[in-house]
């Protein structure tokens, strides 16, 4: 089956989007037509499950849905998974999201309802404003979700890719208003400093950008040319350290986190604000799970044979750099990030039947002037689980992560990254 993939560029171009995807607009993950290509030429059945342990806003579990395949993906940003249930609306449903979204805002003005002044979105909203959008994120609970048992992931779990349609309009609205708080860094977002005001936007203005969002959606689902199934589709929150379900998957199709030192929540706190009522945990806490988190590991951390002799040089390098917190702060790091792929690659091969196949976009990175050859790294783990390679396609990126730090110019003349598919059989 690898041989005869079709393996194109995995990198997201402007052009390489829908209508319908258009609305789910996240920094990270493979174009669409990417994934159709080497699904198409995988030579699978219909019958087939396709799966993403990084699921993401939901390229691979999309792109398998249209062409038929059972999907199933997971990731552990709560955020990621509503985005990704929406983008697997089923056509079907389009005529009823406007009259649903008037439905949802309709006296929103007038309502009584009180922010906690502990409120997440007070933030960057002020109380008013505040108010609105947590009136409309209330309103989406109650009637599409249902109430609260107290078990906030029974509730989750629940939410309908019609209910996190609605979502991810809200989602949309909020991240258009915040634009002034956001950076060059397309993962951060900042919040206002003591003498900076924060928002203040009528109920009408909100209540009118909702609506129009969701009008906008539906029109453009309207137009999309192929009909999912969504009892075919599963996407729910996991953690790859954690998650292996034995014999789950004929395919995998993934592209695991960068080690680029990126906080994942980061960029997603104003949409983690709105979900506040449906989250167990607190963004600090689900950024410590991250793979590639920022956080220093709260355990001590040990180096294993299993992570490769790659990773351990790379590793022995940056423990012994002169930059300030070299053997540290970002030696700890590190080790965080190569412990926690190991587990997941592990994990990986579990949740795949015999003879399935694993295809991961890995994008190499730096620290400093060393090298992290990320692709070679991740394929010594899983070689030293059981997989066998098979097949490794290298792109050269002009654009990446590496140049958003101007300091990295101290270091290297360029910002190019190499982008590899590696592929394995179980």
């Amino acid at each position: 089956m690898l041989d005869s993939l079709v393996i194109g560029s995995p990198k997201r171009t402007k052009n390489s989007r829908s209508a319908w995807t258009d609305f789910f607009p996240y920094y990270a993950g493979f174009p669409e037509e990417f994934a159709k290509n080497i699904l198409q030429s995988s030579g699978l059945p219909s019958s087939a499950v396709i799966f993403d342990p990084w699921n993401g806003s939901g390229t691979t579990t999309y792109a398998a849905a249209q062409l038929g395949f059972s999907a199933y993906g997971i990731d552990l940003n709560p955020v990621m998974v509503l985005v990704a249930r929406a983008r697997s609306l089923a056509r079907t449903e389009a005529d009823s999201i406007a009259p649903q979204a008037k439905s949802l805002t309709k006296g929103v003005a007038r309502l009584t309802i009180k922010i906690k002044e502990t409120d997440p979105l007070l933030q960057w909203f002020d109380l008013e404003t505040g108010n609105v959008i947590r009136s409309i994120e209330a309103r989406i609970r109650s009637r599409l979700v249902g109430t609260c048992d107290g078990d906030l992931k029974s509730q989750f779990d629940k939410i309908s890719c019609f209910a996190a349609t609605f979502y991810a309009a809200l989602f949309t609205v909020c991240r258009r208003l915040t634009v002034p708080f956001r950076s060059s860094n397309p993962t951060w977002i900042k919040t206002p400093k003591a003498n900076e005001s924060k928002l203040t936007v009528s109920a009408n203005e909100i209540c009118g950008a909702f609506v129009e969002q969701a009008e906008r959606m539906a029109n453009a689902l309207q137009t999309s040319s192929f009909l999912i199934d969504p009892a075919r589709v599963k996407i729910a929150v996991g953690n790859t350290t954690e998650f292996k379900e034995k014999g789950l998957a004929d395919l995998i199709l993934t592209s695991p986190p960068y080690c680029t030192r990126i906080d994942y929540t980061a960029a997603t706190r104003v949409e983690l604000a709105i979900i506040n009522a449906l989250c167990n945990e607190g963004r600090d806490d689900l950024s410590k799970q991250m793979i590639g988190s920022i956080k220093v590991p709260a355990d001590t951390i040990q180096p294993s044979i299993f992570w490769g002799e790659t990773c351990l040089k790379f590793l022995d390098r940056l423990k012994l750099h002169n930059s300030k917190a070299s053997k540290g702060y970002y030696y700890k790091t590190h080790l965080d990030y190569f412990d926690k792929m190991s587990k997941s690659i592990y994990n990986m091969r579990v949740s795949m039947k015999k003879n399935a196949a694993a295809i991961m976009v890995v994008q190499d990175s730096y620290y400093k002037d060393l090298h992290n050859d990320v692709p070679t790294i991740l394929a010594e783990m899983a070689e030293n689980v059981g997989f066998r390679m098979r097949r490794r396609e290298d792109f050269v990126q002009g654009n990446s992560f590496l140049g958003i730090n101007s300091r990295s110019r101290m270091y290297r003349d360029t910002s190019r990254a190499i982008e590899s598919v590696i592929c394995f059989e179980n």
